[in-house]
């Protein structure tokens, strides 16, 4: 699966993780993948997602409370 690196706005950043997570909870992605796709979004569109220590709200609404969980242990997994 392709992931863009740079996204226009955290709706957009939103969509596209839990767009990975899904898959990879439909097993159509193995996890390194998902791993790989969560870290490049993450990576290079941090300000869209975090601020001041913080998910923002649109990722909190967007994303919810399950996905947000996965995308905190790839967190910690790689210390991003």
């Amino acid at each position: 699966m392709e992931v863009k690196i740079f996204y226009k706005n955290q709706v957009e950043v939103a969509k596209a993780m839990n767009d990975l997570i899904d898959k990879y909870w439909k097993d159509e992605i193995k996890e390194n993948i998902l791993l790989e796709g969560i870290v490049k979004i993450i990576s290079n569109n941090e300000n869209k997602i975090i601020r001041n220590g913080t998910y923002t709200t649109i990722i909190q609404q967007r994303c919810g409370k399950r996905r947000l969980e996965i995308i905190d242990r790839i967190f910690k997994k790689q210390d991003i």
